[in-house]
């Protein structure tokens, strides 16, 4: 699968970690795992990295699905959520901003795209350097 998610509960972020070419029904049914985890809760920020997307298949119509039903689950009980997503390559990037711009209509959502790790991570209030770091401080 080319997505994957970690819930770090300690510190209320969940870290998803896209690699390779990103195919967008795996981007569903790991969002309908990581809905349905226990430790899932709206408002619980997020941490998109998108370092190692090589490409993606471009189905905005999945796209969109995906972005309302996360947009359900991210604003249940009125929670509003942050989404760092970590783009630093030409091809993140255009992700992100595609991203971006499918928030707009839920003002609950807050996303920011930064291109490298000390700014997102600080953004979120974690207090480590690197992501490494962070998920073996975390384990």
């Amino acid at each position: 699968m080319s997505v994957s998610f970690r819930i770090l509960s300690s510190i209320g972020v969940v870290y998803v970690r896209y690699q390779g070419h990103a195919i967008m029904s795996d981007t569903l049914t790991a969002f309908a795992e990581y809905a349905s985890h226990p430790e899932f809760r709206p408002g619980q920020k997020q941490l998109v990295d998108l370092t190692e997307l090589t490409g993606w298949d471009e189905d905005y119509v999945q796209l969109m699905q995906a972005q309302a039903q996360k947009a359900e689950a991210f604003t249940g009980q009125n929670a509003q959520t942050l989404i760092v997503y970590l783009a630093p390559t030409l091809v993140g990037q255009k992700l992100a901003r595609i991203a971006l711009r499918s928030w707009e209509p839920f003002p609950a959502v807050v996303p920011m795209v930064q291109e490298s790790e000390q700014p997102a991570l600080s953004i979120l209030g974690i207090p480590h350097d690197s992501i490494s770091q962070l998920l073996s401080r975390t384990a």
